[in-house]
């Protein structure tokens, strides 16, 4: 076979594989993004909140279209997705930005555009001011972490936790989902509401109120006529509850003044 036409075939041999790795290239970057639960994330793998649990957890919070979600390793964006289809604005925060990509196209499909939105963010480094509720799924160690940040929240926050707890600060609410629901796994579900600051004490029509709080859990004294009361009471979000000399007052934080009847 002559020179040239060995070169000609070498040449087309050539052009033939790198077309063909091209279009493999090409191929590999069109699939779409799938992760595999158990994935290894920035601080906690990732594995997906079932759905029913994702529900139970808007419930317990009382979503509705007047609030701002705003979803902790939002994932996949299911979460915040099924709070934009009950109408809130949802917000994801994700570190993963090949997740933070799926959950957009996957909030594009369910049509909630105008009211999820999903940002590339680190946790820790993340405003949640702004926020009625927040949803998460991570371990105790962060949620721990968090804690802090989310106590000086503003009070009346809701605070839904799938799984893991906040330590020390007992939830309000908690919900199990049985085998019924289809739920096999990470099935319970821990609601907080974050409590006003309102250890001190207070010159009330009652008397003197000395608080201590831990969390939304109240003790201290009632003085009252001379008499000292041991009182026990709690407070929710701002509304504030005691019981002293076998009365029970209610009330509200109202900034840093307490209003007690």
């Amino acid at each position: 076979m002559p020179a040239s036409l060995i070169g000609r075939f070498g040449l087309a041999a050539l052009l033939a594989a790198l077309l063909a790795a091209s279009t493999f290239a090409q191929a590999q970057k069109a699939s779409p993004y799938e992760p595999v639960s158990g994935q290894a994330g920035k601080d906690v793998v990732w594995v997906p909140t079932p759905q029913v649990v994702v529900d139970k957890m808007l419930d317990m919070a009382q979503v509705t279209a007047s609030d701002v979600v705003m979803d902790l390793g939002s994932g996949d964006g299911r979460t915040v997705i099924t709070a934009a289809r009950r109408g809130a604005r949802a917000y994801g925060i994700e570190y993963n930005p090949d997740m933070v990509e799926l959950s957009r196209r996957n909030a594009e499909k369910e049509g909630v555009t105008r009211r999820a939105s999903f940002t590339k963010a680190d946790l820790f480094e993340t405003d949640f001011s702004q926020a009625s509720v927040i949803t998460m799924f991570l371990l105790p160690a962060i949620n721990l972490k968090l804690r802090p940040k989310i106590l000086n929240l503003k009070p009346g926050t809701r605070i839904v936790s799938n799984s893991f707890t906040m330590d020390d600060w007992q939830a309000e609410e908690t919900s199990t989902l049985g085998s019924e629901t289809g739920c096999t796994s990470f099935c319970t579900a821990y609601f907080w509401i974050v409590p006003a600051k309102v250890a001190g004490t207070y010159k009330l029509a009652q008397g003197e109120l000395a608080l201590k709080q831990a969390f939304q859990m109240l003790s201290g004294t009632l003085t009252a006529e001379g008499k000292t009361f041991a009182i026990e009471g709690r407070v929710r979000g701002e509304d504030v509850i005691v019981t002293a000399g076998g009365k029970t007052f209610q009330g509200r934080m109202n900034g840093k003044t307490l209003e007690l009847k």
